[in-house]
């Protein structure tokens, strides 16, 4: 008695102590971060879509991704090249840290322990991920049939942009020197695009504007982008490090307000947003 006694003393001590020495328990991360008081709730932008490829595997901070969401505090927020757990500790840090509350929605496309860490039987999750400040109803989740080099696809959900409800795609096509799988993929995708007349089409095409595989989703959207088309005369903003634009917020049925590029230091891809007009 005297000894589980002791040894519950023992215990009891260091739990205290390691509360003293790292404070709190707190998403990885996050020990110097202050979550902010409970109900601090901020607005998002209501008519605002943003789209970025988030980099993987590139060892960045969650939280520095998270407060650049945060700047532009979107609606919508469509993530390509994302692990599940980044996007779950993303999310917690956009409430806890910036009092911006988000639903998410995954398409999964691959399970690899090497990207998304893990146990070795059961590899994290890869692929899209879809944040919205509304609810999000009747998702799709979509592997192209040839995805490549890598495992492909799309996702789409149903939610609310700017007060109306509107179908959002999410998608990454196959890499570069790979225009034959583009062109396959292309056509899956724009056969479901063209069963909406509301549609919003985010993600990372992989391709220039120019390029003859992105023809069939020109022919049914336009990108925010307004000097941005399919004419090689265009002057489109770059969206990458290499200054190639392959990133892009297509619309069909739906008006551009304005558009905007966003370098950032914690992806090889910039971070792309609009306001839109959905009246």
């Amino acid at each position: 008695m005297v000894l589980r006694r002791a040894t519950r003393l023992l215990a009891g001590a260091m739990a205290v102590t390691w509360v003293v020495l790292v404070g709190p328990s707190a998403p990885s991360g996050a020990v110097s971060a202050r979550s902010l008081p409970v109900g601090a709730v901020r607005d998002v932008v209501p008519n605002r879509v943003m789209t970025w490829n988030i980099c993987n595997p590139c060892d960045k901070s969650n939280v520095d991704r998270a407060a650049e969401i945060a700047a532009f505090a979107p609606q919508v927020v469509g993530l390509q090249e994302a692990c599940v757990g980044d996007v779950e500790r993303i999310r917690e840090y956009l409430e806890n840290l910036h009092g911006l509350v988000y639903h998410v929605e995954y398409g999964t496309v691959l399970r690899n322990w090497g990207r998304c860490g893990g146990m070795p039987w059961s590899p994290g999750a890869f692929g899209q991920a879809i944040l919205s400040a509304a609810p999000m109803t009747d998702l799709v989740n979509v592997e192209y049939p040839d995805g490549g080099s890598e495992d492909r696809g799309y996702m789409a959900v149903t939610t609310t942009v700017g007060g109306r409800l509107v179908r959002v795609f999410n998608t990454h096509l196959a890499q570069r020197q790979q225009e034959a799988v583009r062109a396959g993929q292309v056509g899956v995708l724009a056969a479901e695009i063209a069963r909406h007349d509301r549609a919003i089409v985010v993600g990372d095409f992989n391709a220039a504007p120019d390029a003859p595989e992105l023809s069939r989703i020109w022919a049914l959207a336009a990108d925010t982008d307004p000097q941005c088309h399919p004419s090689p005369t265009g002057s489109c903003k770059p969206t990458t490090d290499w200054q190639s634009k392959f990133d892009y917020i297509f619309l069909r049925g739906v008006v551009r307000l304005d558009h905007h590029v966003h370098p950032t230091p914690y992806s090889d891809h910039h971070l792309l947003y609009s306001d839109l007009d959905l009246t």
